[in-house]
């Protein structure tokens, strides 16, 4: 669509507005006027082939023209290639590079093959490109302009939508135009762009024909192209004055983009061959240089003159880049050409590519130029992919060894390969292609050990799509089949598996933990034993022999996790697992060891896909120590992080904290959410740790019968592992509030066996609390008494304002109602503070029938008043983290965690740091 030069053509505005676009152009006015003011925005402007996108992005960079602009533009034939658009968008400013925190620059170098530092995650490169930017942007606004971005390689698309997503405070704008919105861009504000108006189209149309058209015909044009400037402009061109006026030979029931695409294709044959091959020579070399392009065309006997033609039908411009005059030509040329003269063109091109300085771009043409199995090509591909795995672009290096199959003609090397390629498939994401390998590889010579390693990787695969009761069975399979050629993947994967059958608990088909743990057990024993080994073979004889025979190694498998010196490696690889047997062992203080390294490793290696998991589990954890504060800050995180990766998380930390508080509404819609997916999902952890959350949520609210019956579901048809342990107090307490005392004394029976072996306090204080409540007079009361004793030295303060409560009831129904006050008070106290709101509730009902009269917690604390990231930022600002050290945290640029800093000292009154933690205390007080 062209930008109105002329008086006379411009309906509305000045010589630089677009026909028909006053709403588009405005929005895009909005947003650089926002820019100029210091806010960040972002915009994805979407719409089909021609419709003006480009256009409307050359008018925002028109209007621009005082900011710095940055433009970058996809290439269909690039996208296998990673980080490419990145290094389009960031070479300008590779200069500033030593300006960076030393992390976040170790990772732009490392993607860009300047380095080699091992694989950064992507989303901290995400946070390095975020902080480039708004370096660049202290000298003044800037504006990011990314064109056919549905063309992006996969790598460049996430990372710039984090980089988008996370704009707030930075005179920064990022602008996108795409077909269709990918994955990577949905959660960005959109602006859908369509065709013209009738009326508006209908003047695109008259000043693109020089003589009259019959009002039928321009009406149907008009209709048939759905106001697309583009087709407005060049459908005509391939018709006859005869056509045109009659309205004869209009085109058909194509699509519209086809249509356009059938013009170009035309007037494209109509050219002469050594002007056809140019241009597909420049459809094929996507960085459009072009000393490459005249190179390749001249090893195919294409001379100087060859470019004058395709310049003159307006289809390629040539200057210091190589340019279509729209991305539908490029694919016109590209798609028509003969298989024989795209091979040779991808020749020619990877003959004028210096290896030395691109050797995956080289390898890439070599494989698309081959025409059949060629074993030198393949192992180019093979190597440019592991270049691609340790730049961290998994999807390049997946899309590099799925070619090198393809070119690969001995039978056990393609299937070696393919089951290579389908490793790097499935840590990509791509599990589709990752399946589709495993079957190439299964059709070709395998031997055992690589048939084994297949059945590994569908269990594995099976697992991350959420196929949580498939995953068992494959993985016990893949690990007897192992155990004769690597007995130390054998165990490994026994102990996938058995994290696999947890995982699918009550839901699990086959593969239960009964059948993982027998397996393991019958493992001759590791000579050296790893920490990984006392995993395996400390919840192997739990489920097989019982806590009590279980526990000595099951504390040397906690010790193992606990270890100053465990290695990086044992940290990652089994992560959540790892606290299963402090779990176990009701073993608070080595539980919050283990689970603080792990974060604390996770955040330091930007390891963004396992820190979600690592983040709830930390929720969980504090939620349950009563620090509520910090445990809305870790929920705010687990969202930054979730947010930036577009990944998703069960809400585990946000519904405990809920259950806690007490807050019906908001914890019913998580629990109810999260036992949905886990059971769609066949994940029965999910769904019983869903029942848990209700059993305490009702028994804090005084609806016992309905805590009963969540707490009975939580603790059913499960071996007394953790989860179902934890709930067993909850249906003591239940059942002995609803009246069911059989019920209430079959779990205390449980529960006690549970705890017996563990002789923490944080197990014999519940123990003690749970007996207390089904016991009498002297014994009762010397077991409350037992209870408050031990739980005051465990980590979990929830737990001992409960022993207070239950108590203080106790003591209230006996008649002793000065005793009954002292406990009482105390936990409505703890409650109170803490944050337990219907717990806190139940205690001053409590109170109030022993004649105390007791004020109802004031709402709305200036700490209440702070956004959920306001308190985070404020929280990690109060522990010391400077600006740029919190945005590492959050994802966000040290000049927004400035911005939120400023709103924060506004609504709490103060002008410091220095202030921060006295008016944080004084708010929660």
């Amino acid at each position: 669509m062209p930008v109105v030069k002329d008086e006379g053509a411009s309906f509305w505005g000045g010589p630089d507005r677009l026909r028909g676009r006053r709403s588009e152009c405005a929005t895009l006015d909005e947003l650089i006027s926002a820019v100029r003011s210091g806010e960040g925005r972002s915009l994805v402007l979407r719409g089909e082939a021609g419709v003006g996108k480009s256009a409307l992005l050359g008018y925002a960079m028109t209007r621009a023209s005082d900011l710095r602009v940055l433009q970058v533009v996809g290439v269909e034939s690039e996208m296998e290639l990673a980080f490419a658009a990145l290094h389009q968008l960031c070479t300008p400013m590779l200069h500033r590079l030593d300006r960076l925190p030393a992390p976040q620059r170790d990772a732009l170098t490392t993607v860009f093959g300047l380095t080699n530092a091992g694989p950064p995650d992507r989303f901290f490169v995400g946070l390095a490109v975020l902080s480039l930017l708004s370096e660049l942007a202290e000298e003044g606004p800037l504006l990011c302009v990314v064109d056919d971005a549905q063309w992006l390689d996969r790598s460049s698309a996430q990372v710039l939508g984090v980089v988008a997503r996370r704009l707030m405070a930075e005179p920064i704008g990022v602008l996108f135009g795409t077909r269709q919105s990918g994955v990577e861009l949905r959660a960005l504000r959109e602006l859908e762009v369509v065709g013209l108006r009738s009326d508006e189209a209908r003047a695109l149309l008259e000043s693109a024909v020089r003589f009259g058209l019959d009002t039928s015909v321009r009406d149907r044009l008009v209709a048939e192209t759905g106001g697309n400037p583009l087709a407005l402009l060049e459908l005509p061109r391939g018709l006859t004055v005869a056509q045109l006026a009659g309205g004869f030979g209009l085109f058909g029931a194509q699509a519209l983009s086809g249509r356009i695409e059938d013009s170009f294709l035309a007037r494209i044959a109509a050219l002469p061959e050594p002007t056809r091959m140019l241009l597909l020579v420049a459809a094929a070399e996507p960085v459009g240089d072009p000393l490459l392009v005249w190179q390749a065309a001249g090893r195919l006997g294409v001379g100087d003159s060859a470019a004058a033609d395709a310049e003159a039908e307006e289809l390629l411009v040539i200057g210091d880049r190589v340019a279509f005059r729209h991305p539908l030509v490029r694919s016109a040329v590209y798609r028509s050409a003969t298989p024989q003269d795209r091979r040779a063109v991808h020749s020619a091109l990877a003959e004028v590519t210096d290896a030395r300085i691109d050797a995956d771009r080289r390898a890439w043409h070599l494989g698309t130029a081959a025409a059949g199995p060629d074993e030198g090509v393949a192992a180019e591909l093979e190597r440019s992919s592991g270049r691609a795995q340790a730049r961290g672009g998994l999807a390049a290096a997946a899309a590099f060894l799925q070619r090198s199959v393809a070119l690969t003609a001995e039978l056990e090397r393609r299937a070696e390969r393919a089951l290579t390629a389908a490793q790097v498939s499935l840590q990509a994401g791509e599990l589709d292609a990752a399946l589709g390998l495993l079957t190439t590889a299964e059709t070709g010579v395998l031997d055992e050990f690589q048939r084994a390693r297949a059945d590994l990787l569908r269990g594995q695969i099976a697992f991350a799509a959420g196929h949580g009761s498939d995953a068992p069975p494959l993985l016990l399979k893949a690990a007897k089949q192992l155990e004769p050629f690597n007995l130390d993947l054998a165990r490994e994967t026994y102990l996938d598996a058995w994290g696999a059958a947890l995982f699918a608990g009550r839901l699990a088909t086959a593969g239960s933990l009964l059948e993982a743990s027998r397996a393991a057990r019958a493992l001759p024993p590791a000579d050296a034993p790893r920490p990984s080994d006392l995993l395996l073979d400390g919840l192997a004889q739990l489920v097989t022999e019982g806590r009590t025979a279980a526990a000595p190694m099951l504390r040397r498998a906690t010790d193992a996790f606990a270890a100053k010196d465990l290695s990086l490696a044992d940290n990652f690889r089994w992560g959540w697992l790892t606290t299963v047997p402090s779990n176990v062992l009701w073993d608070d203080e080595s539980w919050s060891t283990i689970n603080a390294r792990q974060l604390r490793l996770a955040r330091a290696a930007g390891a963004l896909a396992r820190l979600p998991i690592d983040l709830t589990a930390h929720a969980i954890q504090v939620a349950w120590r009563g620090d509520f504060t910090e445990a809305d800050a870790v929920i705010a995180e687990i969202g930054a992080v979730t947010d930036a990766t577009e990944t998703r998380i069960a809400p585990y930390g946000a519904m405990l904290l809920a259950a806690l508080r007490g807050r019906q509404t908001e914890a019913t819609a998580l629990i109810t959410s999260a036992a949905q997916d886990a059971a769609d999902g066949g994940q029965g952890i999910g769904v019983q740790y869903s029942r848990w959350a209700s059993s305490i949520l009702f028994n804090g609210l005084g609806r016992y019968p309905q805590a009963l019956a969540a707490a009975r579901q939580a603790c059913a048809d499960a071996p007394e592992l953790f989860l179902s342990a934890w709930a067993l107090p909850e249906l003591v307490e239940a059942g002995a509030r609803s009246g069911e005392q059989h019920l209430a004394s079959g779990a205390l029976d449980r529960l006690v066996d549970a705890t017996a072996a563990a002789g923490t306090d944080w197990a014999l204080g519940l123990a003690a609390r749970s007996r207390a409540l089904l016991s009498e007079g002297s014994v009762a009361e010397a077991l409350y008494q037992e209870a408050i004793d031990r739980l005051k030295r465990t980590l979990l303060r929830p737990e001992l304002a409960r022993a207070h409560l239950l108590y203080g009831e106790w003591l209230r129904r006996h008649r002793r109602r000065v005793d009954a006050r002292r406990q009482l008070r105390t936990a409505h106290e703890l409650l109170t503070a803490i944050g337990m709101e219907a717990f806190a509730e139940r205690a001053r009902r409590e109170l109030l029938s022993t004649g105390e009269t007791v004020r109802k917690r004031r709402a709305g604390t200036k700490r209440d008043e702070l956004t959920p990231q306001e308190k985070q930022i404020a929280l990690l600002a109060r522990d010391g983290l400077s600006n740029p050290e919190v945005g590492a945290r959050l994802f966000l640029s040290p000049r927004t965690v400035e911005w939120h800093l400023r709103k924060v000292f506004a609504k709490l009154a103060i002008g410091s740091r220095r202030e921060l933690r006295d008016a944080l205390r004084g708010a929660e007080s």
